[in-house]
């Protein structure tokens, strides 16, 4: 009878344990695809923000018999642009490029109408993500436009305007998701774990009604919270590099494009799911140490 008694208890036990184990995994796997899906919102947006460029443009009037001196102060200028804070990438466009361009986009193909270069030579200028905001953007320009022999620099401040704000919108959004989940992370974690210390609450009182101290007590469930913790988190993060796997391929993306983001995505969900284990292991436990036997039975 006792032996049916024990290998009752003992599955009890287990089954507690994977019931745990699984809900701090599917919570954290879906944490860290929120913190995938942030970290590469951001890379996107800043993708986005490097194509709204700005054009600096040199004097289109200069005598033919200087254009080997003009080409070398035009090099020497673009270099300097090169080097400004502001400047992600910058693309030299000779004049004979932008009639071309100009011909593409009107779609002529004869050279009747461009006979001379009509158009004048500028610089193609990709700004940094962060000085495509509208506080930074006449900073920036106003860099562009004191570097010696530019005469003048164009953008389209309305659309760099636009894009900006509907982007940090939309990031604002999923930070807010993903604030959202790390609360609900915690809520779920916690009420798995209070169920499970719920179940043994006789044998915690019981620990302490014969004398054993409360750390004493306690020492056994934290190390048991941090081996479910690293368990689940350990699924959790492998569940989600298989997803993440799955989509990189068919996307036909790199599935890790910066090592350094994914590394501490990878501490941030481990760390959390021990972290909420541990505590709220601590918590439950200390609550069933500070009431009285009757109390136990309507807790």
């Amino acid at each position: 009878m006792a032996k049916s008694v024990d290998e009752f208890n003992k599955k009890r036990l287990r089954s507690s344990n994977i019931t745990v184990v699984i809900s701090i995994a599917l919570v954290l796997f879906l944490l860290g695809l929120m913190g995938l899906i942030l970290i590469n919102a951001q890379k996107y947006s800043d993708y986005i923000k490097e194509q709204l460029v700005v054009n600096a443009y040199f004097d289109e009037n200069y005598d033919a018999k200087d254009s080997v001196k003009i080409a070398k102060l035009e090099e020497e200028t673009f270099k300097k642009v090169q080097t400004l804070a502001p400047v992600k990438k910058a693309t030299y466009i000779s004049r004979s490029m932008a009639a071309k361009e100009a011909k593409k986009s009107m779609g002529i193909d004869s050279d009747a109408l461009f006979e001379e270069n009509i158009f004048p030579s500028s610089i193609e200028v990709a700004l940094k993500p962060e000085y495509v905001d509208p506080t930074k953007i006449d900073e920036a320009i106003k860099a562009i436009k004191s570097v010696p022999g530019i005469i003048d620099v164009k953008n389209d401040s309305t659309l760099m305007v636009d894009v900006y704000n509907n982007l940090s919108r939309i990031l604002k959004w999923i930070l807010g998701f993903s604030v959202l989940f790390l609360v609900l992370a915690v809520v779920l974690i916690n009420n798995s774990i209070r169920l499970k210390i719920f179940s043994k609450r006789f044998i915690i009182k019981t620990m302490q009604l014969v004398g054993a101290k409360r750390r004493f007590i306690l020492k056994p469930f934290i190390i048991e919270a941090i081996i479910l913790g690293a368990i689940g988190s350990v699924i959790g993060l492998l569940a989600l590099g298989g997803v993440w796997y799955y989509f990189t391929s068919q996307i036909g993306s790199a599935f890790v494009q910066d090592n350094n983001q994914y590394f501490w995505l990878v501490i941030l969900v481990l760390g959390v799911g021990i972290f909420i284990s541990v505590l709220s292991t601590i918590f439950a436990t200390w609550r069933f140490l500070k009431s009285n036997v009757d109390d136990l039975y309507y807790s």
